[in-house]
């Protein structure tokens, strides 16, 4: 995703420190032979105490009921929480309350802070004893070989637009999978049920809808087809105007301040990463160009919370969006 302004650094110096952890931990579990990358869902049983999980770096074994699971990213911790497994550990966002404020704070309670997201301390997440670690190779697949010496591994091959495969694989992994199914079916429902609100399919498609991120140092992204928030502005079955179909790769056609008309609909949401002005949000939202867009005009711009619309990745950050979504669109 996806849409984090996070850049890649080493962890060369991090494995170097956690060397000593990782003895003492005993906690490995080598991949199979298999290397492929196939579906990152799936598995079978190895046994009465782990089950095989199929991942974007091979088939792994896993705990049927693991206890102590670390995630490293936040779309792994949505996951977790939807169904009922807090982790022991977690890699904080880059916000100023470490974990995203849409999850409820009764359940982040009490999880370990195991680093930034892109710079996880291994040796944090060893002291920790985990029998599971979830992330993704987009994120870590650099470390993937040490974070395997400290506990079986489990990462989907990207994360944002895929967000309900992964949910499976994560499922599965957490031994949750008639959880996960509960989940799939309340989300379907749920859908459907805004899409009505709405007036209707054919309604809700005649609505072109715009989600635009001002992010501090880049320029202003116009969100396309092929990120999180997109997937559930489809299930919704709302309509998305010609310029999203621009976007690099799906993902994002990006503009300047000087071309934010470009952006119009006839809705638009809006969030902020980082500081407004640094962002470009505020000498933008007080331009003509933007007051004389037609959803300005019409009072259909809605400004959200960046850390649920678009850093949040999971289906309980989805159920709140889609309430959202039917609260500003049936105003």
């Amino acid at each position: 995703m996806t849409g984090h302004l996070r850049n890649r650094r080493s962890l060369a110096a991090a494995c170097f420190a956690v060397t000593t952890a990782l003895a003492l931990s005993a906690c490995g579990s080598p991949d199979s032979d298999d290397s492929g990358t196939g579906p990152v869902s799936g598995g079978g049983s190895t046994g009465g105490t782990t089950h095989m999980v199929s991942t974007a770096m091979g088939n792994v074994a896993v705990p049927v009921a693991p206890k102590r699971v670390v995630v490293l990213d936040t779309a792994e911790l949505d996951s977790a929480l939807t169904l009922g497994v807090k982790p022991v550990g977690a890699t904080h966002a880059d916000v100023d309350s470490g974990f995203l404020n849409y999850l409820p704070q009764d359940q982040v309670a009490g999880i370990k802070d195991v680093g930034a997201m892109m710079t996880p301390s291994l040796e944090s997440i060893a002291a920790l004893k985990p029998d599971l670690i979830l992330t993704s190779k987009v994120r870590h697949g650099d470390v993937y070989d040490e974070l395997k010496k400290i506990a079986p591994t489990v990462m989907t091959e990207n994360t944002g637009f895929t967000w309900k495969e992964n949910f499976q694989t994560h499922a599965n992994a957490l031994g949750k999978v008639p959880e996960a199914e509960k989940v799939i079916a309340a989300y379907a429902d749920h859908t459907a049920k805004v899409t009505e609100a709405l007036g209707g399919k054919e309604k809700a498609a005649g609505t072109e809808v715009n989600m635009v991120r001002f992010v501090e140092g880049a320029d202003i992204r116009v969100y396309g087809r092929q990120n999180y928030i997109a997937t559930i502005l489809a299930d919704v079955g709302l309509g998305r105007p010609a310029i999203v179909d621009k976007a690099k790769d799906g993902f994002s056609y990006d503009v300047s301040p000087e071309k934010i008309d470009l952006a119009d609909a006839d809705v638009v949401f809006h969030s902020t990463y980082g500081d407004a002005k640094k962002s470009k949000e505020t000498q933008t939202v007080g331009s003509g160009l933007w007051k004389n867009m037609s959803a300005v005009k019409n009072g259909r711009v809605f400004a959200v919370d960046d850390e649920l619309w678009i850093q949040g990745i999971g289906y309980t950050a989805a159920d709140k969006i889609l309430d959202e979504l039917q609260a500003d669109l049936t105003k």
